[in-house]
C-alpha cells in the first residue's frame, strides 16, 4: 500500500527539482520516468515480506536505496498525503495531546481516497482512509498533491518522532498484501515519486541487506494494521475486478 500515486508528467517534474541538488543516475532518471524496458524484478525473502528488488537486464545492476537524511528530507517536504491506522489514531491521538480521540479525529484529520493500480496500469484497488492534516487548513483539493508537512522542523525533523504515522515509516518502499495459499502475504517495492535522491545502482545486493533487514519488520506490521483498521471500519478497500 502506498501514500500516492505520481503520472509521468508529475515524476518529471519532481526529477527536474531534484536535479537541481542532486545528482540522479541517468538510468535511475529512465527507469522513474518509465523509459526503460528492460526492468526485471529480483525477488528475495526477508522474514515476512518478499522485496521486488528492480533490476536492469541491459546493465546487470540492481537499482537500490539509501536514506539521506539529514541531508534530505523530501519525502516530507514533499508528502502527498498521510493515511493513517487505527494504532495511528491511538498513538498520535495522545501525542497531540487529546483526551478524546473523537477530537483528535475531528480537529487533525480528514477522509482521503485514492486508487493503486496494477502493473499493466489498470486500477486494481480503491482506498478510503482517515488522513492526517499535513497543514492546518488542507483542504480536498491538495489530497494527493505534494506539500510541505506542518510537523517537519526547519532542521528536518519529526515533530511526532516517534509517534509519526505508520506510511512514513516505510518510505521510499511501497507494499501490499497478496492472499498465496489461504496465507496473507506481504510484498514490498519502491515507489518512485522523483522526490527521493537515494537511488543508486550496484551490481550486488549486499549492502543493501541491512536495510531490507530493517524496514522487514516495520513493513509487514503496518500492513497489519491496516488489515484491522479496515476490519474496524477506519477505512475501507474495494478490489476493482
Amino acid at each position: 500500500m502506498t501514500s500516492s500515486k505520481s503520472s509521468p508528467s508529475s515524476v518529471r517534474d519532481s526529477l527536474e527539482l531534484l536535479a537541481k541538488n542532486w545528482s540522479i543516475e541517468p538510468q535511475i532518471y529512465d527507469l522513474q520516468l518509465g523509459n526503460r524496458k528492460d526492468v526485471y524484478d529480483t525477488t528475495l525473502r526477508v522474514d515476512k515480506v518478499t522485496y521486488h528488488i528492480p533490476t536492469l537486464a541491459t546493465d546487470k545492476l540492481f537499482v537500490l536505496w539509501r536514506c539521506l537524511w539529514p541531508d534530505c528530507h523530501n519525502c516530507c517536504d514533499r508528502q502527498g498525503r498521510l493515511p493513517l491506522t487505527i494504532d495511528d489514531v491511538h498513538v498520535i491521538t495522545r501525542k497531540m495531546g487529546y483526551r478524546l480521540e473523537s477530537e483528535f479525529l475531528k480537529n487533525e484529520t480528514k477522509i482521503s481516497s485514492w486508487d493503486e493500480k496494477d502493473e499493466k496500469g489498470r486500477v486494481s484497488t480503491l482506498f478510503t482512509m482517515l488522513s492526517l492534516k499535513r497543514k492546518v487548513d488542507e483542504n480536498d483539493s491538495e489530497d494527493g498533491t505534494p506539500v510541505s508537512c506542518r510537523f517537519l522542523s526547519k532542521e528536518g525533523n519529526c515533530g511526532l518522532q516517534p509517534e509519526k504515522p505508520g506510511v512514513c515509516w516505510l518510505y521510499p518502499f511501497a507494499s501490499w498484501i497478496n492472499i498465496e495459499n489461504n496465507v496473507p502475504v506481504v510484498h514490498a517495492t519502491f515507489q518512485f515519486t522523483g522526490d527521493c535522491p537515494g537511488f543508486y545502482l550496484s551490481d550486488s545486493l549486499d549492502q543493501m541487506i541491512p536495510v531490507l533487514n530493517e524496514y522487514a519488520k516495520t513493513i509487514y506490521h503496518y500492513n497489519m494494521a491496516v488489515r484491522r483498521t479496515i476490519r474496524n471500519s477506519y477505512g475501507l478497500i474495494n478490489f476493482v475486478k
